[in-house]
């Protein structure tokens, strides 16, 4: 079982450059991860504007407890973004039961190119390398959480926006559902539930499903975010914990 939060990014009319001035300058959002009724682990954000209106945001996730013993996670990603939320770079070292990764991504707008490498962290062996076409301004999985938070979407209404993990790249559909009322450890909010097509052969082949809970007020605050996997494999739930 991975743990490692796939956050959404997102999709039908989209402004070509998001509003990002409602975006904190800093933040660090602290979740627990549940699954199957155990607690699975911890995931922390941080997300930080830069003086020349680029942003960089980073995520660590590991597991605990009596998931730990049977599968332990430790997963550490950061990416560089540009002011309009388009990522730049990404960089990410995993290690998942014995398996350790290290994955560079880099996203350049001039070629309109994406190159990929992927190390064994152990053999020092190159898992895969590869370089795909992407459109001049696309968004990561974990930056595109913080995009949707520059959306102001009603229930019944969806967006469009390129997406890419450096491997492939596609326009993936997110749609706001309904208003629920959402307690966590931190509190209970008043939120929008929205879905993210990420899985069932759009970004990803697996067959899921991604819905993420943004607070229904101006900070937009990503107070839940569960995935639903087959039920041979459970669902995994992020609930916020600490917001600094």
């Amino acid at each position: 079982m991975a743990l490692k939060p796939l956050l959404p990014l997102l999709v039908c009319v989209l402004p070509a450059s998001p509003q990002t001035s409602g975006l904190p300058a800093r933040e660090t959002l602290s979740y627990s991860i549940e699954w199957r009724l155990f607690t699975a682990g911890k995931a922390t954000m941080q997300w930080t504007a830069q003086p020349r209106d680029g942003f960089q945001l980073s995520l660590h996730v590991e597991s605990a407890g009596f998931v730990s013993k049977l599968f332990k996670v430790e997963d550490d990603y950061s990416a560089s973004l540009g002011p309009g939320l388009c990522v730049q770079s990404s960089q990410s070292a995993t290690r998942e039961g014995s398996r350790q990764r290290e994955t560079k991504i880099t996203f350049d707008a001039e070629t309109r190119k994406a190159s990929y490498l992927e190390r064994d962290r152990v053999k020092g062996a190159v898992i895969l390398a590869q370089e795909i076409d992407i459109p001049p301004c696309v968004h990561d999985m974990v930056g595109g959480l913080y995009f949707a938070r520059t959306l102001n979407l009603e229930p019944g209404q969806s967006v469009q926006a390129p997406v890419s993990d450096g491997k492939k790249a596609v326009m993936a559909k997110i749609e706001a559902q309904q208003r629920e009322e959402v307690k966590t450890p931190s509190g209970a909010y008043k939120t929008i539930r929205y879905e993210a097509y990420l899985f069932n052969n759009v970004l990803f082949r697996r067959s899921a499903h991604l819905n993420f809970w943004l607070t229904d007020d101006s900070r937009k605050l990503p107070v839940q975010i569960r995935v639903r996997l087959p039920f041979t494999i459970g669902t995994i739930t992020l609930q916020l914990e600490k917001r600094e």
